[in-house]
């Protein structure tokens, strides 16, 4: 065999496993009912948060939610993801803030509320 006949056929078999492939992936997204846009090379999925889950502009996020959520995001990266994703993790953190003000004003001493609140949050 002669190097063209040679290159021609490993561009053959070439193009033949890119279109098997390529059928295989689109076989795929189509079972998983997750479309996707392709930027370039890269196919990146359409993951689009309904409005009903994101978090309300009128009342922002309290200390103890923020806190909250930099822990979640920092330590339990999949939890958060799961969350976030679900669209449960902003009224999660709006309950956990209003249960923590009215702890507040249930402890007399503010210190010791807030260490229990701090103590609270990184256990729960």
């Amino acid at each position: 065999m002669e190097v063209t006949e040679i290159t021609q056929a490993v561009r053959a078999f070439a193009a033949y496993e890119w279109t098997d492939t390529s059928i295989k992936r689109k076989e795929r997204r189509m079972k998983n009912k997750i479309t996707y846009t392709q930027v370039g090379d890269y196919l990146i999925p359409d993951i689009i948060i309904p409005q009903e889950q994101l978090p309300p502009t009128a009342e922002p996020l309290g200390r103890y939610a923020r806190m909250h959520k930099t822990f979640l995001r920092e330590h339990r990266k999949i939890l958060y993801n799961q969350l976030l994703l679900s669209g449960r993790l902003f009224p999660l953190l709006n309950e956990i803030d209003k249960a923590a003000e009215h702890r507040l004003t249930m402890i007399p001493d503010r210190e010791a509320a807030h260490e229990i609140i701090l103590a609270e949050l990184v256990y729960c």
